[in-house]
């Protein structure tokens, strides 16, 4: 039987609705949201499980979806124990994405959120691996789509009642914009993160920006958003943009961050 280089292929869809576009992934087997389909060719059965038992780990069991054959292919020396490499946790940063792994050839493709991201993911892999591999950096930064979420908010504040969770007038003007922006990514995911200043208790405050994002989710949904692509996270008073030291500062803490899912 003529042997074949191995090739193993995950597709990560963990914020998308669909598969990417060019993909050697069968039709049928499209990942779902929130889904890693892996597939492709390996030499036994002690190579599939470790491969599939890893990914388990990172992603979930339910999250897996099991494509792989086992067939005759070629190796590279080691080639199991370099995959295992590859598969870290680095991955879950990586959006409508794949690695394709072809005998010593390694290529990554998706979204991740900047710069820095895409340049230490792609490091990480080539100090993995041994200088007979090939590493190609197909990864790109959202900036753009982000970018809409960023220039819409424009550095405002969604407004609430003190020490509630009800919006004010002027933070569903602000929602109703944002409800518009949203719209416009096409189906991405959007995590909406409520902070607060520092005054009073850390946890009411985890509460209360729990509480505000919540409120936001509800909103937008109220204005045809599809609730699946929005979840909500209170991170309290963790994560100041600026000092809490003057009234102005502890304005601009307490706000709804909108980021998209990675």
């Amino acid at each position: 039987m003529r042997h074949t280089r191995t090739a193993l292929l995950l597709s990560l869809c963990l914020a998308a609705s669909a598969a990417p576009a060019q993909t050697t992934v069968p039709p049928t087997a499209t990942p779902q949201p929130g889904q890693v389909l892996v597939s492709g060719t390996v030499p036994d059965e002690a190579s599939k499980a470790s491969v599939l038992a890893r990914l388990r780990e990172l992603y979930g069991a339910d999250k897996v979806v099991d494509q792989i054959a086992v067939g005759q292919v070629a190796l590279p020396a080691n080639w199991s124990a370099y995959v295992q490499k590859l598969l870290t946790p680095n991955l879950k940063q990586i959006s409508r994405g794949q690695l394709n792994i072809d005998g010593s050839v390694v290529s990554l493709r998706g979204e991740v959120g900047n710069e820095a991201v895409r340049q230490k993911i792609a490091a990480d892999v080539a100090t993995s691996l041994n200088p007979t591999y090939t590493v190609n950096n197909g990864l790109r930064v959202a900036a753009a789509e982000q970018n809409v979420l960023d220039n819409t908010l424009a550095n405002r504040t969604v407004e609430f009642d003190s020490g509630k969770a009800t919006l004010t007038p002027a933070g569903r003007a602000i929602l109703d914009e944002m409800g518009a922006a949203v719209l416009k990514l096409k189906e991405r995911k959007v995590e909406l993160i409520g902070h607060t200043d520092n005054q009073g208790l850390r946890l009411s405050n985890q509460n209360l920006s729990k509480a505000r994002a919540e409120a936001v989710k509800v909103y937008l949904t109220g204005k045809g958003i599809n609730g699946e692509l929005l979840t909500a996270s209170g991170q309290g008073q963790d994560r100041p943009l600026v000092s809490n030291d003057t009234a102005e500062g502890r304005a601009r803490n307490r706000r709804i961050e909108f980021r998209l899912a990675q």
